[in-house]
């Protein structure tokens, strides 16, 4: 049996609307809800323009909807999905380090969109992978590289250490670190990066180091690379008047469906994708 019907990926507007809507009609509910992959409204200071909230944040508007959702019965994980399998008659997503079955997927993860580095998108699967867990086990005994945007790369940095001869860690952006770690940090920012001679070389403004295989972590993932064959028009997803995708009992809702990017059409969208999966799984 699948560990829910719904798994919603996302923390933001559509995520929540679409957990409450989904447990009133008694679908049980897994939201993957990175705590520290936060968009924009996490940070805005003030919102006027949804109704029945005047004058509210962004972080205390988000807290309402969250603790909504979770009175209601939505199971929350704090982890990043990082990627979307079918199998048979379930979807199967990477969480953190867990596997989540689901008979259903809404993707709500808001507009954003990793900015990749030269050289990325050419050498994922060429010894450039975004999942230490997934393709960790193939450097048992080499020389790695981390290149991490979050906090969240520290834990896959800490796995690849007990698998890997040496770890570099190098930030992207700076975060905070553990003041002790099996890594080694790198004080260098990758720029760029090259396959030579069976390697990959990280570059930075100072220097060109070479690894057996790169391994990178943002708080975000790209929707055409988090669930392969989705349908995208643009950055952004196509879907129906029922939020649904290309793909059987995927729905998309808010930011990453496109225009406008506003409240109050996420919270619709995640409603009635609730709704869709719903009709569709009943």
């Amino acid at each position: 049996m699948p560990n829910c019907d719904l798994l919603i990926i996302g923390s933001g507007p559509a995520a929540w609307s679409c957990a409450l809507t989904a447990r009133q009609r008694d679908l049980s509910v897994v939201v993957a809800a990175a705590q520290s992959a936060t968009g924009w409204l996490q940070k805005a200071e003030r919102i006027d323009n949804y109704p029945g909230m005047p004058a509210v944040s962004g972080k205390e508007m988000l807290r309402i909807f969250r603790q909504q959702a979770v009175d209601a019965g939505a199971q929350i994980m704090d982890s990043l999905a990082r990627q979307v399998q079918p199998l048979g008659d379930i979807y199967m997503t990477l969480c953190g380090n867990d596997i989540i079955e689901s008979r259903a997927v809404v993707l709500a993860m808001g507009a954003a969109r990793p900015k990749l580095l030269p050289g990325e998108d050419e050498l994922i699967g060429q010894g450039v992978s975004w999942c230490g867990t997934c393709d960790g086990m193939f450097y048992r005994g080499k020389d790695v590289a981390v290149l991490s945007a979050w906090h969240g790369g520290i834990e896959e940095a800490e796995f690849l250490s007990r698998l890997c001869a040496k770890v570099d860690y190098y930030s992207m952006v700076k975060h905070d670190l553990p003041a002790e770690h099996p890594f080694t940090l790198h004080e260098g920012k990758p720029l760029e990066l090259i396959r030579e001679n069976g390697k990959i070389t990280v570059k930075t403004e100072s220097s060109a180091d070479a690894y057996d295989g790169v391994f990178i972590f943002r708080p975000a993932v790209s929707p055409d690379s988090l669930l392969p064959g989705l349908a995208l028009d643009g950055a952004f997803i196509p879907v129906d008047r029922r939020m649904a995708t290309n793909l059987p009992r995927v729905y998309a809702a808010g930011d990453c469906t496109g225009a406008p990017l506003q409240i109050a059409k996420a919270v619709g969208e995640g409603n009635i994708a609730a709704i869709s999966a719903a009709e569709d799984l009943r």
